[in-house]
Formats: structure tokens, C-alpha cells, sequence
């Protein structure tokens, strides 16, 4: 599965003024309901707010890839949001994060779900690419950033 199979240009966002992780999850998971019309934002929010409390998925560097398994879904799904400035988001450098891409993804795609997360964290490891999303102010081109690549 590639990005670009499961992010729509309609879920890219730039600049919202939020200020804490709760705030961002909350967004992300409205974000994420646009996508599934079966589940609401609450859902969406508990499930990434439970993977969350397994541990932090802030890679560093400004970054986090917000995930969750929900039952009842038949596809994976994700929304892109970057922010004018960090939120402390428990990142594994305690830096500020303001580059999210949040995954709803079925309950049973086990290795598919790890074989997506283990690209991203590669793709957003390169600081060239961060660089060049952090500059843009267009969604429509951060879309084509993101699912331009191999990931």
C-alpha cells in the first residue's frame, strides 16, 4: 500500500491554531471522519488516543504518525495536518512536533499496517523532505510531496 492510495488532497491541512496534543488528536480524528462515513470523531479520537497511551508516537524531529486500529473498517486512511508551530507531543527527542500524519487502519491489517508505518518513519527521517514540507503553505503540494515518494 502506498500513500498516495490512502491520502485524499481533501485531508491535507496547514496552519490550524492548536496548541496541545489532545487538541491535535481531536482535529486529526475530525479530519479522519470526513473519510469514513460509519464512524464519528469520538471513535476516531478514542482509538488513536489509546494507541497514544501505549506510548508516544512522536518520532522526533517534529514529527508524529498518530495511529489506530478501528473494527469495522475495510481500509486504511490518513490525514496530513501541519501546524504554524509545535505542540509538546511527548516526541522521543521532547522536541515540538508540528508535522502529523495520523493512519486509521482495519483492526486485522497487522503487517500491512507496521510495513506503512515502517516507510514513513523512513521517509520523514530525511531532513531534505521535512524541509520541504515545512516550507510549503499549499495544501495541494504538500499532497504531492507526500505521496509523490515510494512510501
Amino acid at each position: 500500500m502506498l500513500i498516495k492510495e490512502i491520502l485524499a488532497p481533501k485531508s491535507v491541512e496547514i496552519g490550524n491554531d492548536l496548541h496541545s496534543k489532545k487538541a491535535v488528536l481531536e482535529h486529526l480524528a475530525e479530519m479522519l471522519e470526513r473519510e469514513f462515513t460509519d464512524l464519528s470523531a469520538l471513535e476516531i479520537f478514542d482509538a488513536l488516543l489509546a494507541r497514544e497511551r501505549l506510548g508516544s508516537t512522536g518520532l522526533g524531529k517534529g514529527v508524529a504518525i498518530p495511529h489506530g486500529r478501528m473494527p469495522g473498517i475495510s481500509e486504511t486512511r490518513a490525514a496530513f495536518l501541519q501546524l504554524p508551530e509545535g505542540v509538546d507531543f511527548d516526541a522521543v527527542d521532547n522536541q515540538p512536533v508540528d508535522l502529523f500524519l495520523a493512519l486509521l487502519v482495519p483492526e486485522e491489517a497487522t503487517d500491512e499496517h507496521l510495513q506503512m508505518l515502517a516507510r514513513l518513519a523512513e521517509m520523514f527521517a530525511q531532513e531534505g523532505f521535512l524541509q520541504q514540507l515545512r516550507e510549503q503553505q499549499d495544501p495541494e503540494v504538500i499532497h504531492e510531496l507526500l505521496t509523490s515518494g515510494s512510501a
